[in-house]
This record gives structure tokens, sequence and C-alpha cells, in this order.
């Protein structure tokens, strides 16, 4: 990375607000951040504006490098965040952290143009709009060099974020937009802040309908650096969807606790069946082996999937096993207690064992919520 200070040709007065904002959640960006100012302060000349890099303690020294060029400009600034990570409570926090009127967010690999900004801040300011989206499926945009494969996840995951957004909007997938801040106050309270896809947990969690315009823009290559999306964000995506659809009455978390649980269920019988059938260990013996390999396999799918936001690694991960086997062995006897209270009641033998499922469920979801995944715990 270069050194030096990134220079514009009409210096901004220290002293004068921020009109516009634009926030970057980032992790392992260290080689991107310097060429994204020196981008926005290319096409932001001459505007009161700010640039806030959120950043979820990267390894790489990514906040140390935005702190370099903070020297240097007082409109670059870091928000650091320690043992948290996630996209869309980054800008969140990012755009809270902010008096500016008008809201950006974009992210910080390059691959977002910043030169629609001024179009953007001249719709918001106008006042026609209340949003503007940048966006890839308007005539003028594009997606570049995307693969097929990549154009068809695309397309599924658009049709999919129409169940929260209008179908007028033609890129609800759009992580590149800016807001009023009025917009930010009316719906951050009811965000789920879950996965990374914020503008439809915004279009969702408002309550009314929303005023926006989109802009085009040519979406670019990454330059440097490796891209964030790996094989979980689908499912991310999916506890959205789920959460702004049914949150309100069940958690989402426990959908996704009950989930991982069903196929522990399913992975503590084929345990079973190959322990005692195939392999002739005695049935008390195959039991205990199928309960123990079902236990490591709900935690750690639990980890890897309900709580990836709080994902335990290293020594926490195996402490983080030895409490959630104290829950699951109180919530066994929950569930056996619960099953015989209703089975002595005369239910049918079935509802009384979903009975006792149900509230060894609960009981595990609530404890461990608690004492396992309480807070992020890193190696």
């Amino acid at each position: 990375m270069n050194a030096g200070p990134v220079r514009v040709a009409h210096p901004i007065d220290e002293n004068s607000a921020p009109e516009l904002c634009i926030v970057v959640p980032v992790f392992n960006e260290r080689d991107n951040v310097r060429a994204l100012v020196m981008e926005l302060a290319a096409v932001l000349d001459g505007l009161a504006w700010e640039v806030i890099f959120v950043d979820d303690d990267s390894p790489d020294g990514t906040a140390q490098a935005v702190r370099e060029l903070d020297l240097y400009r007082a409109r670059v600034r870091c928000l650091q965040r320690i043992g948290r990570r996630g996209l869309s409570t980054a800008c969140t926090e990012g755009m809270l952290a902010s008096s500016a009127p008008f809201l950006a967010v974009m992210d910080g690999d390059l691959q977002h143009d910043p030169k629609i900004l001024p179009a953007m801040l001249g719709l918001l300011r106008g006042g026609e709009v209340e949003l503007a989206v940048g966006s890839r499926y308007v005539e003028g945009g594009s997606t570049a060099d995307w693969n097929s494969r990549r154009r068809a996840v695309s397309r599924l995951a658009t049709r999919l974020g129409h169940v929260l957004a209008p179908d007028e909007l033609r890129d609800p997938m759009s992580g590149f937009f800016m807001l009023r801040r009025s917009l930010l106050e009316q719906s951050v309270r009811n965000l789920s802040s879950l996965g990374f896809k914020i503008l439809l947990d915004i279009f969702a969690s408002c309550g009314r309908p929303i005023v926006f315009r989109e802009v085009p823009y040519v979406f670019r290559t990454r330059r440097a650096g490796v891209s964030k999306l790996d094989s979980l964000v689908a499912w991310e995506y999916l506890m959205l969807l789920a959460d702004k659809l049914v949150g309100r009455w069940v958690p989402v978390r426990f959908i996704a606790f009950a989930a991982v649980g069903a196929a522990g269920v399913a992975v503590h019988l084929s345990v079973l069946n190959v322990s005692y059938r195939a392999l002739g260990a005695a049935f008390v013996t195959a039991q205990g082996i199928a309960t123990g390999v079902s236990i490591v396999f709900n935690y750690a799918l639990n980890n890897l999937l309900t709580y990836r936001d709080k994902r335990r690694r290293g020594l926490h991960w195996l402490t983080g096993l030895v409490s959630f086997v104290a829950a699951c062995s109180i919530g066994a006897v929950a569930n056996v207690s619960v099953a015989a209270y209703l089975f002595d009641r005369h239910l049918p033998w079935v509802i009384a064992a979903l009975g006792g499922i149900t509230a060894g469920a609960v009981w595990n979801y609530a404890i461990s919520s608690v004492y396992t995944w309480n807070s992020p715990k890193r190696s």
C-alpha cells in the first residue's frame, strides 16, 4: 500500500458538519481502503462528506490502514468493533455514528462505483425520493463479467427478495444505496440486523411504502482481497426472510435451532442404526454413542449457522461444547418429565412425546443462548 496523504483539490473545512456520510463495512480490506478514499475524494470534491469504515477487527490490519489515512483527512473515520461480526449491524452502527442528514452504504472492495454518489445525493436533496438505490438491473446498469451460475443465483435471490421489497425495485439485493436520515430513524428499531442485505431489511422494517429511485451502475471487478460471500450467505439470507415474515411470533434463531435439532434426530437414528444393527453393539451402548454424536453435531451446526454471528472458535469452541452438553442434559430431563406427565394424563403417546420434545428444545435454546452463545467468542 502506498504511503502518504490522500489529497483533494479543495480541502474541506474541518469545522463544517458533513452533509453526506458514506458507511463502508470492511473485513480484511487493508489493500482497498486507500484506493476507495481517493475515489471518494475525487467524485465528492467540493461537498461536505465523511466516510466511516466499520471494521470487524480484521486480522490484516484494516483498521490501522484507515487510521493512517485519518492522520491526513479528518473526514476519514474508523469504527472498530471487537468481538462482533455482521455486515448489517456494521452498516447500522456506522450510520448511527454520523450526524449527516444523508447516509450512503457501499462495499469496501471497490466493486461499487462511487461515481453515482453525486447523482444519488441530488435525488435526495431535491426531495423527489427518500432512498436512492444503486442498481445493476436497470437500463445502464450491468453485472459485468459475472458467470452464468452467479447470474442465476442472483436472479433467484432477487425473486425471493420481492417477498419483502416492492416488485418495482429491480435490484433488491443491492448493497449500494443512499437514504435520508429520517428513513433510517423510522426503521432502525425494527431492523433484524441479520445477514448481509440491509436494504431489504429497511424495506421490510419501515412499516410504510418507501419512495425510491434506482440509479444504474456497472458492478466492477474486485481489485484486491478475497470475496466475503462464502457458502453460508444463502443461509443468512433465508434467516432474514424468515425473521421478517414470522419473527414477530417466533424468534428466527429458535426456528434455526429447531431445524438443527431435527437434523440431529436424523443423525442420532443413523448412528444408532449403524452401532446397534450393523456393528452389533449393545442397545444401551449404541444409544449412548448416538446421543453423544448427535449432541456434538447439534452444537457444531448451531455454532456454524444459528449463532454464526457469535461463533465460538479454538479453545472457546471446546468450552462452549461443555456448556451445551450440560444444557442438553438438563433438557433431556425436562423432555422425559413433560412427556411422562402428559402421558399419565392419558394423552396419546405421540402428543406426549412431542410435548416433551418441545419442552426440551425450548429449554436447550434458552439456556444455550444465555450460557453457550451469550457473547461472541474467538480464539
